[in-house]
């Protein structure tokens, strides 16, 4: 189990506890700092409509450091930045790799952001399990629904980043790494932070950048 670092506040009715991620989550700061799956889905999501019924028009951040995981759970979660009306920046500290970069992208326009030694992956969805058995017909089902998961990703990755979805679709091919400043010009990202700026991160507002217009063949 991993070790949850604890935060020791002095309030007026003495001193109050909290793990460090609670703590965080008073700022309005969710850390994705592991593998998606269901139940970091589940608690991300949870997060996100809290702090949105708690104060709708203040910002969240996500800080990322993900390998990425299940294509439900990435989903769950990026389904969810997108209904909340709170405006939800994305940093990457260290890896935003597959559903962790889709996630990263995700974030609102202006407000994307990763640290200079960041790295950043994309690419198809990947189908686990060693030995696929079963009826043919099953098979096939399964097949459908991966092409379709496929086109779903392809399609939200062309939509943030304002390339074509063939475009997309040729450089996810396979693992497409990138480094920070990569991945501004791909338009995952919208600045890359130095951690010399004067500027907290907490503070940053939206960059009056130009971004790459989408292509007719986008959604």
């Amino acid at each position: 189990m991993p070790l949850v670092p604890y935060v020791i506040e002095q309030t007026g009715r003495g001193e109050r506890v909290y793990d460090v991620y609670s703590r965080l989550l008073k700022e309005r700061i969710i850390f994705l700092g592991s593998a998606i799956d269901a139940e970091v889905a589940n608690v991300v999501v949870a997060q996100l409509v809290l702090l949105e019924s708690q104060a709708a028009e203040r910002p969240i951040q996500i800080y990322i450091n993900s390998p990425g995981g299940s294509v439900d759970a990435g989903l769950a979660i990026y389904d969810t930045m997108q209904f909340i009306s709170s405006p939800v920046s994305t940093i990457c500290v260290g890896l935003a790799a597959s559903l962790g970069a889709l996630l990263l992208m995700a974030g609102a326009r202006g407000q994307r952001l990763a640290l200079p030694h960041s790295r950043i992956m994309i690419h198809q969805p990947l189908l686990y399990g060693g030995g696929i058995s079963g009826q043919v017909s099953d098979i096939e089902i399964e097949a459908k629904e991966l092409v379709r998961t496929k086109k779903t990703l392809l399609e939200i990755m062309a939509h943030h980043t304002g390339k074509t979805p063939t475009q997309v679709e040729k450089d996810a091919d396979r693992n497409y790494w990138m480094t920070a400043e990569e991945a501004k010009a791909y338009g995952i990202v919208d600045r890359v932070v130095n951690p010399r700026e004067a500027v907290a991160v907490s503070r940053l507002g939206p960059v009056e950048e130009d971004r790459p217009e989408r292509s007719e063949s986008d959604f």
